[in-house]
């Protein structure tokens, strides 16, 4: 399941919000926003895209992520999550 693309709804809102959360890095210095967000901007929907985005994120900044989803997408990518082998503690800590 983990590499299992989600719907394309889930998706392109999972880019959305990702890209949001990376835009709250504008002012550090050496481009770090920019080179995060031009790593997704362009993605497709297939394989493990969808949580490729979301991994690249740390514990703190994955619960910003997670408290701006849809359930919907919320559910997507819980199923992706226990997939992936994250236990219950984890995904209570990122609001999951």
């Amino acid at each position: 399941m983990y590499y299992t693309a989600p719907s394309d709804s889930s998706f392109e809102e999972m880019k959305s919000v990702c890209t949001s959360v990376w835009g709250r890095y504008k002012d550090s210095p050496g481009g770090y926003m920019d080179e995060k967000i031009n790593r997704i901007k362009d993605i497709q929907n297939i394989s493990d895209n969808f949580m490729f985005m979301f991994a690249m994120f740390d514990m703190e900044n994955q619960a910003e992520v997670v408290s701006k989803l849809t359930q919907e997408t919320k559910q997507a990518l819980l199923e992706r999550m226990i997939a992936g082998g994250n236990d219950n503690s984890y995904l209570n800590q990122i609001g999951l």
